[in-house]
């Protein structure tokens, strides 16, 4: 797609290009932070990668650190450089994790523009709260760099089309983008592609995922202690209304619509993007979603669906389904129903089929049988690859703008009533 300009349809094959090749790295040698025109190609396999992270609460901390990047860091030869997040409490945290890892604290900003600013950063990683994707996104994309971006990419459309437009801009000059949808990375999902891939299953009609729990994971992260002293509380609002601090919108952020529009967004993301991933499929045509706050009704006076359903309709004939309920756990499922069997996923990992209730059957699926999984990186250590060796990752940018597209036809629906349309040749969602 033309990054300044609406585009017709991509093939499908084209559009979700995953990358084969695996860079051998064995690095351990020290150089000078890269120039532009160094990053424009690939980081060579002796260059130390300097990352900064912006966000480093829990997930910036835990799932892209210390579970993340730094199981890595001998084969692929970085340091962590720079840190930016709002929050003190969650920089010091972080910050002991990396002097732990590499003898040193990593400079310390409160606004990621400062971070930005600074001279001899190659790679940032952004977990900041939903709202500030975009934002963070188009601005590490403007500023050159090599990027891995949480998920749900955006909570907007005329934002998402910016940052798109910006991130494709950067890739075209050597960034290397990596959403953090990271179940394409599992060997089983890889499979489970390559199974539906071969036809065994036919046609894919159907695709539903149930995902409960109880309470709300939002709930969770109640108990953090926020202090206004310790909270630019300015920065953490970004665009969103002025209002006086409060510990616990920032604290549980999650559980707040104008912050976080809750699970289709945050869940089914991960979904969808495996959806996409495993079926090789356009754009959705059309969506709707209702839900609502029907259970978990108390005093932190939480605004975001505690109980949800969304269902799209797909050009290729297929209906995709994403539910979750936070009041009874039970009943979670995945699965693609083709016409001649059933793939479920229901455990990431470990995916198995059948010929259950194809009408087609043909004898070739006997009994319940497993996917046979395909090595794959996983996808930080994906992301660090293709930095050296200049390949698409898994989770490219159009990939994250395709789960992008999908969510925010949710959310429209959900907040109008209404069923949503999406043209993909114009950019433009539209209500019915």
């Amino acid at each position: 797609m033309n990054p300044s300009s609406p585009a017709p349809s991509l093939p499908r094959r084209d559009f979700l290009k995953t990358s084969a090749g695996l860079a051998a790295v064995a690095a351990t040698t020290w150089s000078n932070p890269l120039t532009a025109a160094e990053r424009s190609r690939s980081i060579g396999a002796n260059d130390r990668i300097r990352i900064a992270q912006i966000g480093v609460g829990s997930r910036g901390r835990g799932a892209h650190l210390e579970n993340g990047i730094l199981p890595h860091v001998k084969e692929t030869n970085f340091e962590v450089v720079a840190i930016a997040d709002p929050w003190k409490v969650a920089r010091e945290g972080t910050n002991a994790v990396i002097k732990k890892a590499f003898g040193r604290e990593a400079k310390e900003f409160t606004s990621y523009r400062d971070l930005l600013a600074m001279d001899g950063i190659d790679a940032v990683m952004v977990a900041s709260p939903d709202f500030h994707h975009t934002t963070h996104l188009e601005a590490a994309a403007k500023a050159g760099k090599h990027i891995y971006i949480e998920k749900p990419l955006a909570t907007e459309m005329d934002k998402l089309v910016r940052a798109y437009d910006a991130a494709k801009a950067a890739q075209a000059k050597g960034s290397i983008i990596q959403v953090g949808t990271q179940l394409r990375s599992l060997p089983g999902i890889a499979g489970a592609r390559e199974l539906v891939k071969s036809g065994i299953l036919g046609k894919i009609s159907r695709v539903d995922e149930t995902r409960n729990s109880t309470p709300p994971y939002w709930y969770s992260y109640l108990k953090r202690d926020v202090k206004e002293a310790d909270l630019d509380w300015k920065e953490f609002l970004g665009d969103r209304k002025a209002r006086p601090f409060d510990a616990r919108q920032h604290a549980a952020w999650y559980g707040y619509y104008e912050f976080c529009q809750g699970p289709v967004p945050q869940w089914g993301a991960h979904f969808l993007d495996l959806m996409h991933y495993v079926t090789d499929c356009s754009f959705p045509v059309s969506c709707m979603c209702m839900g609502g706050v029907t259970y978990w009704k108390d005093e932190n006076n939480f605004t975001v669906p505690d109980n949800v359903i969304a269902t799209w309709m797909y050009p290729e004939g297929m209906m995709v389904t994403s539910s979750n309920n936070f009041a009874n756990s039970a009943g979670n499922t995945r699965k693609f129903f083709g016409e001649k069997g059933t793939l479920a996923v229901d455990n990431w990992n470990a995916p198995t089929y059948s010929a259950d209730g194809g009408p087609k059957r043909d004898g070739k699926i006997r009994g319940k049988m497993d996917v046979t999984p395909v090595a794959r990186p996983d996808h930080f250590l994906n992301w660090l690859q293709c930095m050296r060796s200049g390949e698409t990752p898994h989770a490219s940018i159009d990939a994250g703008y395709q789960h992008a597209i999908a969510v925010l036809m949710a959310v429209i629906s959900y907040d109008t009533g209404k069923k949503t349309t999406y043209d993909h040749s114009k950019r433009k969602i539209t209500t019915a």
